[in-house]
């Protein structure tokens, strides 16, 4: 009686001993905040939990790192992660391997987890490209994004006027209908203008293409925010047009000068953009 007394009793009691823990470590994870601080300054970031507790660490860290709240003090231990988080060790383990990954730490035996330089950081990783959008404002930074899709973006549409099917085609009508709806007012001009783009690296069928819509979306936010403010309108709807239409003619050498156009003139815009003088210290 006893034996049975134990084996049906005493796994329910353990269950109830580690429960309480399991509970107390979500809710102390759902209100953590980390204090970043790089020499005199410092930047409160909450842990943001809108996937699970290991991207909420990954995304606190990463920005942490890219904004360059570590750049005068060395990169803490898993230890020192994980209490200052509150946090498992577990959680801040996993987080390094991620960055690691995205190429921003190095962790190696006897020399600790160091911080690499951004030359090493994988730009084609959408939430190392975040980062970077949303720390300081760069041009530069802008320029390099619109010279890659100088080479990406005229290309796909010319393959999209080869080989888009009509399902395909009909995606970048949709596109072009949104912008030309934000224009009065109906949708968004941003989500448009990016929809419109993502349809066509869709349509080119070539599969690297397609690996890149990510990127375009991502880093598209930051590019047509800028140029919309500057022109002090959205983007051109009859010059995406040009692109549509060229493309529903079956005329890649069509498609691939219009997409040309607008990337160029995004270019322009950055290269004519009054940039604030610095300061001199």
């Amino acid at each position: 009686m006893l034996l049975s007394f134990y084996m049906i009793n005493g796994p329910v009691t353990r269950k109830r001993k580690n429960a309480p823990t399991r509970r107390v470590a979500s809710a102390s994870a759902v209100s953590q905040t980390s204090s970043l601080s790089s020499g005199g300054a410092s930047a409160e970031t909450p842990v943001q939990l809108g996937r699970n507790l290991t991207y909420g660490m990954l995304d606190a860290l990463g920005r942490a790192i890219v904004i360059g709240s570590y750049d005068s003090r060395i990169f803490p231990t898993e230890a020192e992660l994980a209490k200052q988080h509150g946090v498992s060790r577990s959680v801040t383990r996993e987080a390094v391997k991620m960055l690691t990954a995205k190429g921003l730490l190095s962790a190696r035996p006897r020399q600790g987890t160091t911080i690499q330089p951004s030359t090493s950081w994988n730009l084609f990783d959408t939430d190392v490209l975040r980062w970077l959008l949303e720390r300081k404002f760069s041009v530069d930074l802008l320029r390099h994004f619109n010279q890659l899709r100088v080479a990406i973006e005229p290309e796909a549409a010319a393959l999209a006027a080869m080989f888009s099917d009509e399902r395909q085609r009909q995606e970048i009508d949709a596109g072009l209908a949104r912008m030309e709806a934000a224009d009065e007012g109906h949708d968004n001009a941003l989500d448009a203008d990016i929809a419109f783009h993502v349809a066509i690296l869709r349509a080119s069928g070539n599969p690297f293409f397609m690996q890149f819509r990510d990127v375009v979306a991502t880093a598209l936010r930051t590019s047509i925010q800028f140029t919309n403010r500057i022109k002090g309108r959205t983007a051109s709807v009859s010059d995406h047009a040009a692109v549509r239409d060229a493309i529903a003619r079956q005329h890649p050498e069509g498609a691939r000068v219009a997409m040309k156009k607008i990337i160029a003139d995004v270019l322009d815009l950055i290269e004519t953009a009054e940039i604030p003088p610095k300061r001199s210290r």
